[in-house]
């Protein structure tokens, strides 16, 4: 915000860091959870091959948890003071 940036563009960099995040944290452990299947239905009773259901909605549920923690940090980054933070460091 020292250099010109708006509040939204600030807000915008920090969600689009959270969210980017998410996406390496999806690509890596939906494979995994994809190969994990095959020992899953070894050890449980009942259990059936893939459930998309539930995996779209642990899907859901991680971006909006991730949605909404990059909200706390966004909204600080968002309304801190550029004079007062160049003259603290």
């Amino acid at each position: 915000m020292a250099l010109g940036a708006a509040r939204s563009q600030v807000i915008g960099m920090v969600m689009r860091s959270a969210l980017g995040q998410m996406l390496i944290g999806l690509g890596i452990g939906l494979p995994v959870a994809l190969l994990c299947v095959r020992f899953v239905k070894t050890q449980l009773y009942e259990v059936t091959g893939i459930d998309a259901s539930v995996l779209m909605t642990a899907i859901l549920t991680l971006a909006i948890a991730s949605g909404l923690a990059g909200l706390i940090p966004a909204g600080r980054a968002a309304s801190t003071d550029p004079a007062q933070m160049l003259r603290s460091e």
